[in-house]
């Protein structure tokens, strides 16, 4: 059971305590003391706890009774009725509830089991492992041939719980029968031959050889679950993924999707880590003809789901890294560009828009970046430059969608430089906080966008064909200095200074202005007070009621909104419960405000029990004067103008934000910008809630009513989504989820289907329609299949 349990035949210890033996080695006198390991013991050192110790020549034999025999030793554990050892052969047995732990937590169970000195080679007869992460590997017999090759005969794997909840035997949801398997360690695989395959313990597969990597692999080379779909344009389409694992810090999914109707599309990535970065590249080809609902007959009918155009090459790349060596500096890139506008909508490609870089491009635009930035403890410096490529539709054609007429990436600006910094002083200045912030950035834009970059007073009457995209830089110098002081009764008093500078340098200006290129300058200066005071009330012994009134009161001078300065980056603003109290409640450096302004609001939040609570909080803003710069042009009607933002006005939107969990189980948020005369501009709420083991349902409400007047150019919107799923009979449930268009009055997507799901296993078939008009085809339905399966992936 160790090297050498004991050293010669008479060195035996045996100390009896309430029937506890012990046993370990003696180390010589002349060598230093050894230090113990993980489990308390010295290196050829063992722990022995048995009811009773027997030796007879050269075999020492320990018996347990109902607690078994306790043996601890390099790193494991071992547990048997009866455990015996022979020191002449370095063989060591146990027989009767048989329990072996390894150094990494794998357990093994048998009626009988042999092994070695060095634990190379043994046998177990009814054998049984159990993995870390849940599966379990039973056979007849079980050989260990080598240090890393075990042979099991008329073996079942299962990556299953094979025990219910209250201990009972159970029958696995999936599992693997075989005759012989091979658990190769230095490969890392489990082998099969005559391998089949059972669902809820019926034959369902079968294979001759059949081969998989080892449960407690993160991951290894091979083909994951492929993944079926049906589409109106491809035809039935399977995608079958291979992993092919380089090293342990590379690797490559090769994933041909095999369509019906249309030509095989190749989907490829490679990713690399490096000691202090990791790059991914996504690709994908096919050389096809475009397919969707068109306009091909002289008298304006629509076909459905044909092929048109020439053959062509047709291709994606999503690609990012990012690097972060020792030090203050980390950089990286993106590169993301499509070949079509709907490439990705037409072969369904996963997850084409990820947040990855410094910056990131919203949904349906791609973003190319390089960036550096460089961060301390009181600094903060980056520098980027970035295109963009946009997949949004500009004009829907809802008869023919193949039609849609999609935003130009000549209307998008080309960023560079992007250069933002940060500063603080390493202690106090007159007993407050002062930050210098810097920003500068360049901008190209090849063709011509009026409103909303242009501001009312520049955008042209009449045609504006033939006029180019106005070019900007600018350079901004902001410094802000605030302090905070709370008095003897807790009210928190944070006076506050700021004052700012920016220059701009633009050309391609339009003709009506007078000069198509020119410089403007412009400064602001800012002072103010933010106070509040919460206060705090015992209800009970068990709950608490928060109520923290707040104000803030500012002076500014004219921050001189000239007109010939384009909105590239103020364009939206969500006015809401951080954003209210700012000095500059544009995101961005091209709006800013000026005059008096006095904003206040207030928070009540209770808590009660164990992490429930639920706050509401109500605020809003005062100006002296209006601010009529903020308006822009109705689309549908330019000769009108409008505030998309709240704050145009001499009160500013009302803006009410709310949470609540009651419980563990139910959860809840909303937010609300509502205009002086009741009106909701943009509102948002989700609530989502769980009850019975696994039962689930998410409601999810938004709405932006922020223009007026009606129209085709008109973008409010108003969408619920709803999501859950609910079991019905032990692990067979439904599920349904969908998005509904208000505005539109348009269910725009929706499923339904059956699900199985146990611990390891994950079953879904139903029914889905897309009605989004983005794709070529427009609206498209059928049957969808996922498949998830423990320590095998799935399919999503």
């Amino acid at each position: 059971m160790r090297r050498r349990l004991l050293a010669g035949a008479g060195a035996v210890a045996l100390i009896a305590c309430n029937g506890l033996a012990h046993a370990q080695t003696t180390a010589p006198q002349s060598a230093p003391p050894a230090q113990p390991g993980p489990d308390g013991l010295v290196p050829n050192a063992a722990y022995i706890e048995a009811d009773s110790t027997t030796r007879t020549g050269d075999t020492i034999v320990a018996t347990g009774g109902e607690e078994r025999v306790l043996a601890r030793f390099r790193n494991t554990t071992l547990r048997a009725g009866e455990v015996s050892y022979d020191l002449t052969q370095g063989v060591a047995s146990a027989r009767d509830r048989v329990e072996f732990t390894d150094p990494g937590g794998n357990q093994i169970f048998a009626s009988q089991l042999q092994i070695d000195s060095d634990m190379k080679a043994g046998v177990a007869v009814d054998f049984a492992t159990r993995f870390r992460n849940g599966a379990s590997l039973m056979a007849a017999t079980a050989v260990r041939r080598s240090e890393n090759v075990n042979e099991l005969n008329y073996a079942i794997f299962t990556p299953c719980p094979i025990c219910d909840e209250d201990g009972s035997t159970q029958q696995p949801s999936i599992s693997i029968q075989a005759e012989k398997v091979v658990q190769d360690e230095a490969l890392r695989a489990i082998l099969y031959r005559n391998a089949v395959f059972r669902i809820g313990g019926v034959p369902v597969f079968y294979l001759p050889l059949f081969s998989h990597p080892d449960p407690t692999v993160e991951r290894a080379s091979g083909f994951l679950v492929p993944t079926p779909r049906f589409d109106q344009d491809r035809g039935v389409s399977i995608e079958v993924p291979y992993l092919h694992v380089i090293s342990p810090s590379e690797d490559w999914l090769i994933s041909p999707q095999i369509n019906t109707n249309v030509a095989p599309f190749l989907n490829l990535q490679w990713r690399r880590r490096f000691s202090d970065g990791t790059i991914v590249v996504r690709g994908g080809y096919t050389h096809e003809r475009n397919f969707g609902n068109f306009d091909t007959d002289n008298d304006g009918q629509v076909e459905e789901h044909v092929r048109f155009g020439d053959r062509t090459n047709r291709s994606y790349l999503l690609a990012h890294g990012d690097f972060d060596p020792a030090g203050p500096w980390r950089w990286g890139f993106t590169a993301e560009r499509t070949s079509d506008k709907t490439l990705f909508d037409r072969y369904d490609i996963r997850e084409p828009y990820q947040d990855n870089g410094l910056y990131y491009g919203d949904e349906r635009r791609l973003i190319s970046q390089l960036y550096a930035e460089r961060q301390t403890e009181r600094s903060y410096l980056s520098v980027a430059a970035f295109s963009i490529q946009s997949l949004r539709v500009k004009e829907f054609d809802f008869d023919a969608p193949a039609l849609n007429v999609f935003e130009s990436d000549g209307e998008l600006p080309y960023v560079a430089p992007l250069i933002e910094a940060r500063w603080e002083p390493n202690g106090p200045v007159f007993g407050g906080r002062l930050r210098l912030r810097g920003s500068a950035v360049s901008l190209y834009r090849e063709e011509y966008v009026g409103s909303p970059v242009l501001r009312p007073g520049a955008i042209p009457v009449g045609p504006t064909a033939g006029f180019s995209g106005i070019d900007s830089r600018r350079v901004s110098g902001q410094a802000e200095w605030r302090r905070t002081m709370i008095s003897p009764i807790g009210v928190r008093w944070e006076p506050f200074v700021d004052v700012r500078a920016d220059v701009y340098s633009i050309s391609d200006l339009p003709p009506m202005l007078g000069a198509e290129d020119d410089t403007v300058t412009r400064s602001r200066a800012t002072a103010g007070l933010d106070v509040s005071w919460p206060l705090i009330r015992r209800i009970n012994a068990g709950a608490d009621l928060i109520i923290e009134p707040m104000a803030q009161l500012s002076v500014s001078t004219d921050p001189d909104l000239d007109v010939r300065i384009p909105n590239e980056d103020s364009a939206t603003l969500e006015l809401d419960e951080s954003s209210l109290f700012r000095t500059d409640r544009f995101p961005g450096y091209d709006l800013l405000e000026g005059g008096m302004r006095f904003t206040t609001g207030a928070r009540a939040t209770l808590r009660w029990g164990e992490s429930r609570q639920a706050s509401l909080f109500v605020g809003r803003s005062f100006r002296d004067v209006e601010e009529s710069a903020f308006l822009i042009p109705v689309p549908d009607a330019p000769a009108q103008l409008y505030d998309p933002t709240g704050l145009a006005a001499d009160t500013s939107d009302w803006v009410v934000q709310g949470s609540f969990s009651p419980s563990d189980r139910i959860r809840g948020w909303a937010h609300a910008t509502i205009d002086s005369s009741g009106d909701i501009r943009r509102a948002e709420a989700a609530i989502d809630g769980r009850w019975g083991p696994r039962n689930l349902a998410t409601m999810t409400y938004i709405v932006d009513r922020s223009n007026p007047l009606s129209g085709p150019e008109n973008r409010n919107y108003e969408f619920v989504q709803v999501s859950g799923q609910q079991f019905i009979y032990g692990n067979w449930g439904v599920a349904a989820s969908g998005i509904a268009d208000l505005e539109r009055d348009l269910i725009t997507r929706s499923e339904v289907g059956i699900l199985f799901d146990d611990d390891c296993f994950r079953f879904e078939l139903g029914w889905r329609r897309d009605n989004t008009q983005v794709r070529p085809s427009g609206p498209s339905e059928g049957i969808y299949i996922r498949l998830n399966l423990a320590t095998f992936g799935g399919t999503g």
